[in-house]
């Protein structure tokens, strides 16, 4: 078991957890023929199946149950601060298996030229009034039901009156609030704060209308709108939900990275030395000074930058989304591909800081600018 607990705690070191979790993704949800081919090969697609969901359901709590029996584990997931985490992770699970357990069905029912299930002959019609606000009825009994329960069994995470003398160790925001601040140590204050989170939500609610398929209207697919649900299910589970599983069980003491099984030491020391890009080119790789202007020091993150965006834009339009290009249309593509770049530089500047301590590749601190 010692063993097994190693192994896992090295497995979830974020530089090897996070390009594996990415990789599973897309095998998960394939978004061209590439992914497709391998989903079926692993039967990766059986997931989302009444027998896919009872796996997926069994293996998370068998995992979750043995590792209470830790005392480590047990420690990080039962804090009343974390709990709605684990609640997040089942709901999250449970709502996407259902809507693509439909979705699969819809779309082998449409292979066969059947409709979808959705869509039947008959011309009975369900009212707002008494269908479907009994059933919004009923849930909220039950949701302030269950609210009142947890106020009565789990005490409230209340300390004592704030103490200058004294900070906790780690401090850490409240758990909806753990994405933000693991951004926050990848990127500038103003754009993990500010613009990253806008972005992220203007483009999730942006989605309806940069793929406005209307094949698949009024009934749950897969196949009629990979990419819709592709982009939000990426900033969902990868950007948003993943960064909080991250900053509520593996951030510890002094923000060092810990495992699931791995004992909370405040002693540990990890030599984390974050450069700068102009540092590793002019100091470290010229063995000179930083240069005094400011443009010339930040000349090479500058054409980094502009590459991505302009360079990595330009490249993708003519290959990955050149169908995508003309479906779309000019505005509502360039406002797509700005979203799509915005969103993987955040795991892109994760991986540069993992494996290679890089702070910024733009830093021009006299203007309060950094990338």
């Amino acid at each position: 078991m010692e063993a097994i607990k190693n192994f896992i705690n090295a497995c979830a070191v974020p530089s090897r957890m996070f390009p594996v979790i990415v990789l599973l993704f897309f095998f998960v949800f394939p978004v061209n023929s590439f992914f497709e081919k391998y989903n079926k090969l692993f039967f990766l697609d059986r997931l989302w199946t009444k027998k896919g969901g009872i796996f997926l359901f069994s293996t998370l709590t068998m995992f979750l149950s043995i590792g209470m029996l830790d005392e480590n584990f047990r420690h990080t997931v039962s804090k009343p601060d974390n709990l709605p985490i684990v609640g997040l992770i089942y709901a999250s699970l449970f709502f996407l298996w259902v809507a693509l357990s439909q979705a699969r069905e819809n779309d082998l029912r449409l292979e066969k030229n059947e409709k979808p299930k959705e869509w039947h002959d008959s011309q009975e019609k369900i009212l707002v009034w008494p269908d479907l606000v009994s059933i919004e009825l009923i849930a909220m009994l039950f949701a302030l039901g269950f609210l009142f329960t947890w106020g009565i069994l789990v005490d409230a995470p209340l300390e004592e009156p704030a103490n200058l003398a004294t900070s906790p160790n780690p401090a850490k925001a409240p758990w909806y609030f753990l994405a933000l601040q693991e951004m926050l140590v990848y990127f500038d204050p103003a754009l993990a704060g500010v613009i990253f989170p806008t972005l992220i939500v203007v483009g999730l609610m942006a989605i309806p209308y940069i793929d406005n398929n209307h094949k698949a209207t009024g009934y749950y697919t897969f196949k009629e709108r990979k990419l819709a649900i592709t982009i939000f299910l990426f900033g969902w589970i990868i950007l948003w939900l993943f960064m909080m599983v991250i900053g509520t069980i593996l951030r510890g003491p002094n923000w060092n990275f810990y495992g699931p099984f791995e004992y909370w030491d405040p002693h540990k020391v990890e030599a984390l030395t974050n450069i700068n890009l102009s540092e590793y080119l002019y100091v470290i790789g010229l063995n000179m000074g930083l240069p005094g202007n400011i443009f010339i020091r930040e000349a090479p993150g500058i054409f980094l930058i502009s590459l991505y965006f302009i360079g990595g834009g330009f490249l993708l339009t003519k290959t990955v989304f050149k169908n995508l290009f003309k479906s779309l249309g000019p505005l509502r593509y360039s406002f797509f591909l700005v979203l799509l770049l915005f969103a993987t530089s955040l795991p892109i500047k994760m991986t540069l800081r993992w494996l290679f301590n890089l702070k910024y590749i733009v830093s021009i601190p006299e203007f309060f600018f950094n990338i």
